[in-house]
């Protein structure tokens, strides 16, 4: 009988403290999006020192993505980049997973500046 009280009190514990927890798992994997991004960037400036341009095409400056959840990865996110042109790029890191339910996906996107911005808040 105490045994079930315990479990008891201790669901509802979660239960009070899920939702506050939430904000504090989604800035945690948001990490990783904007790791992946200053990459990206990196390897753009990298690519623009030595061809005068920024590249329209991850493979042209060697960036090999990480595999996502849903290809058997540890990746949330999914990494592109959406403009190009000689005098700027835009590189964008798109949720493959819903981190609270919500039915909002987290979008992150980067320019030639190097400042990860967030443009969707999951």
């Amino acid at each position: 009988m105490e045994v079930l009280i315990v479990i008891g009190v201790i669901g509802i514990l979660m239960l009070i403290a899920l939702p506050n927890l939430m904000p504090l798992i989604t800035k945690a994997k948001s990490l990783e999006a904007k790791i992946q991004l200053k990459f990206i960037s990196n390897l753009q400036t990298q690519y623009r020192f030595i061809n005068s341009k920024y590249s329209t095409e991850l493979n042209d400056i060697d960036y090999e993505a990480p595999k996502t959840v849903h290809d058997g990865g540890t990746a949330n996110y999914r990494y592109d980049l959406i403009e190009a042109s000689p005098t700027s790029f835009t590189a964008r890191a798109e949720a493959v997973v819903d981190f609270d339910g919500d039915g909002v996906f987290n979008v992150w996107e980067i320019d030639q500046n190097g400042v990860p911005k967030e443009i969707i808040k999951d």
